[in-house]
């Protein structure tokens, strides 16, 4: 009994934290996306699916679900790619290799809100790039990258891989030191060169590897917010408006609770969607 008092003791922190940060704010807010709280008022009146069904012909709403989709599937094949090039070329050894290991996961532990900033003034009219364009003799948008409706967006989604590349090469490289070196030799006895080493023996062993990278990636790109707040607050007209800037603006800048609590459980549905298909192609092709 005393063994068991004291597991109990000691994990009694975790489960207060569990209780009082996850289980309790994740039950409240879907008991009040059924109500229409007001978050000035500080009440609501039960209104069943009300919410969900003025959200599912919100074409705010809507707009910003695509937004969201185009940002996660035009972001992490892109992020994948170049992720698996890098680490690939760093496991290699190539020349100079040491500088650019130490250098490629900077933008991954430097704080968003600054990285934001400072592609927002390398994106504004007269900044960087902006400049760099003219010079090139090419016509950047009049007011700069963001405030122009074919630009804004894919000028985010430009800046999220540069900042995530680097967290995901370090998972392909961890997932690569796991390969066994005798593998390699063998093959570098046989006379396979760098690609052929990558297409016979990396990429093939890095299947778990790849579908942990996805997974993990499709959650983050969902939960885009930071650059959005930053860089754009869904402007110009809703162009850059994703799934959760629209809870945030919704729920604490017009204080519809109710309304934003509801927006979450449905981004939330779509991501556990996501999540369990990714998991169910993982395990069809590891059966086949």
């Amino acid at each position: 009994m005393r063994t068991k008092h004291k597991i109990l003791l000691f994990t009694l922190p975790w489960i207060v934290y569990l209780l009082v940060f996850w289980l309790y704010p994740i039950s409240y807010s879907l008991y009040l996306s059924f109500t229409d709280f007001k978050l000035l008022q500080g009440s609501g009146d039960f209104i069943g699916f009300t919410n969900y069904s003025n959200l599912l012909s919100d074409p705010v709403f809507l707009t910003s679900l695509k937004n969201t989709f185009y940002f996660v599937f035009g972001t992490i094949p892109v992020t994948t790619v170049l992720a698996l090039i890098f680490a690939l070329l760093i496991a290699e050894k190539i020349p100079g290799h040491k500088i650019f290991q130490a250098a490629y996961f900077i933008p991954s532990i430097t704080a968003m809100v600054v990285i934001a900033l400072i592609f927002y003034n390398l994106y504004s009219r007269g900044g960087y790039l902006f400049s760099l364009c003219q010079i090139a003799g090419l016509s950047p948008p009049e007011n700069g990258f963001l405030q122009s409706e074919k630009t804004a967006l894919l000028s985010i989604m430009a800046m999220d891989v540069w900042v995530a590349i680097g967290y995901y090469v370090l998972i392909f490289l961890a997932g690569i030191k796991s390969i066994p070196i005798e593998l390699y030799e063998a093959a570098r006895g046989d006379g396979a060169g760098f690609f052929r080493r990558s297409a016979s023996i990396t990429i093939p062993l890095l299947k778990s590897t790849f579908a942990f990278v996805i997974v993990l990636n499709t959650i983050r790109s969902f939960q885009i917010f930071v650059e959005i707040f930053v860089m754009t607050s869904g402007r110009p007209f809703n162009s850059t408006l994703t799934a959760v800037f629209f809870i945030f603006e919704r729920g604490i800048s017009r204080g519809s609770i109710g309304y934003a609590s509801a927006a979450a459980y449905i981004l939330f549905i779509i991501l556990l969607t996501f999540s369990l298909l990714q998991f169910k192609l993982i395990n069809v092709r590891k059966s086949a």
